[in-house]
């Protein structure tokens, strides 16, 4: 998937999550009490494609959605804690590296310390 059709896709998954939750554009940018009614508009409308920092405030506002799922990383809808999304935006718990799958790519030393 090129950019502008996937910039396309997060703004389809964005506005479709607002409506589900009946909210106007107003609703939204109140709920994040940082992004406008315009700039949210210009997400849905694949104008402009928001960055981590914006998924994580939309994803917050909406409470429905991981910021993951709004910038098309992940098919599932579900949300996390909001504490679980601050400890790793982009990873959420779902798909997090285990410490084994680590251990098996020699990322980690699965031995205790003697310390």
């Amino acid at each position: 998937m090129d950019s502008p059709e996937l910039t396309e896709q997060i703004g389809q998954r964005l506005r479709a999550e607002r409506k589900s939750l009946r909210l106007s554009l107003a609703d939204l940018s109140e709920r994040t009490g940082t992004l406008s009614k315009s700039r949210i508009s210009n997400y849905e409308q694949g104008i402009r494609r928001m960055g981590l920092e914006e998924a994580r405030i939309l994803a917050d506002a909406l409470g429905t959605v991981t910021p993951a799922y709004l910038l098309c990383l992940e098919d599932t809808r579900g949300s996390e804690s909001p504490e679980e999304r601050i400890a790793d935006p982009v990873f959420p718990r779902e798909r997090r590296p285990t410490p084994a799958a680590h251990a098996e790519h020699g990322r980690i030393d699965t031995h205790q310390s003697a310390w």
